[in-house]
């Protein structure tokens, strides 16, 4: 069965991470993506190990992990842009694409006659995003922007982690790459809301466009809650470990083995939790009767309830609040998420052929379509697999002309 975006080809000339999420969710719904990478060279991220892919002996391969979570179902080219004859090339693909996502500096793509207005000369239809740090305008636009600097010019790392009096406190990152990650979702949107309108009837059907898409307003536009809670007071927020600003209790609570994470959302929530416990008269006095109360008392409902949590075992406390529809469950490690039967029974874990490695595992894409479900048609190609076949099949390259570009180190 065709996936819902067989219809379109999308030229990626992106690496790392955000432009990559971007392009793989793309492919995953069907979209022919094609990745230009450097002769040599590739993503940076083949190249962030260890760990790498082990092939079928144990040794590593080239492949890092890093890469590999960001790139199948692509075919990699590799063509040398800083050159006449690359940047043509480029070109000449680009007429035959949908869309184009890069993430070169601002401006950077202009020296090789592959920005926007170049590109659009050759295919007006074509929809590039371009994503950068800080966007295309404004006093930051030269700067480069990474995941890690933007989470703490953001405000997100002022969110993350303990209080500074709060023995191990201080700002914290997030422990992946979130912005980038955000960024990437974002920018598949957006593209397909240019594509929809390129293609919609009666408004200016095959016109492109050029989507500007920073990781700095990104990073701002997800600070969700935490944002309105100061625009509507005019108080910065501050880090709370894991608790939550608006709701309590809603944070990790000690239990006699470990952690659990209680979710309570609702005073009903709370009253059974409380019965639970074997303490209803908390959820009846007047500073804890309430969400907005216990809020405003946090201080002091939490060091009780932490009194109460160390009573029972993090399996005894899940058993018996799950059956009275209490939110709870335990804090994971990433060997625990996939031996989860839940993450197990959604099929969250992938196995697709590799060529140096026999298999390579891969996440599951979250979407599930009735009609045009996600397709797994190849691991994360390893570098330049595709490029002979590419320009065969869609620029009539015969054999002498792409060996003369082998020969030039052109691709």
């Amino acid at each position: 069965m065709a996936g819902a975006l067989s219809h379109l080809r999308v030229l990626d000339l992106s690496r790392i991470l955000a432009g990559p999420w971007a392009s793989q969710l793309l492919a995953d719904l069907g979209a022919e993506v094609i990745k230009i990478e450097r002769p040599g060279v590739g993503d940076d991220t083949r190249h962030w190990g260890p760990p790498y892919l082990a092939d079928e002996t144990g040794a590593p391969t080239s492949e890092a992990a890093y890469y590999l979570g960001a790139n199948r179902n692509k075919r990699s080219v590799t063509i040398d842009i800083t050159t006449p004859d690359g940047q043509q090339l480029v070109r000449d693909l680009a007429a035959k694409s949908d869309v184009v996502i890069e993430n070169f500096k601002v401006g950077g793509l202009k020296q090789y006659g592959l920005d926007y207005d170049s590109l659009r000369a050759v295919n007006p239809k074509l929809v590039v995003c371009s994503i950068t740090g800080f966007g295309q305008t404004g006093p930051y636009a030269p700067r480069a922007g990474y995941d890690f600097l933007i989470q703490g010019m953001g405000g997100l790392m002022s969110l993350t982690g303990r209080p500074d009096e709060v023995e191990g406190g201080g700002p914290m990152k997030v422990g992946v790459a979130l912005t980038d990650i955000l960024t990437g979702l974002y920018a598949s949107n957006a593209v397909l809301a240019a594509i929809a309108y390129r293609d919609r009837d009666g408004f200016r059907a095959g016109d492109g466009q050029h989507i500007d898409l920073a990781l700095l307003d990104v990073q701002v536009a997800c600070l969700a809650n935490q944002a309105m809670n100061y625009l509507t007071s005019g108080k910065a927020p501050q880090r709370l470990g894991n608790a939550h600003p608006n709701i309590v209790p809603y944070q990790d609570f000690p239990t006699a083995d470990g952690y659990m994470i209680l979710a309570i959302g609702n005073d009903a929530q709370f009253a059974r939790f409380c019965e639970s416990a074997g303490q209803p008269a908390l959820a009846a006095d007047t500073r804890f009767a309430t969400n907005a109360a216990r809020v405003a008392n946090r201080d002091v409902l939490i060091p009780k309830l932490n009194a109460l949590t160390v009573t029972r075992s993090t399996t005894e406390w899940i058993t018996r609040l799950e059956t009275l529809a209490v939110p709870c469950g335990p804090i994971n490690t990433v060997a625990d998420v996939f031996d989860d039967p839940q993450v197990q029974a959604r099929g969250l874990r992938v196995d697709l052929p590799h060529p140096l490695a026999g298999t390579a595992p891969q996440v599951a894409c979250p979407i599930r379509l009735s009609g045009t479900p996600v397709s797994y048609r190849n691991a994360p190609p390893v570098l330049g697999a595709d490029t002979d076949a590419v320009l065969a099949e869609l620029l009539d390259l015969g054999a002498g002309a792409r060996a003369d570009l082998h020969a030039r180190k052109i691709i």
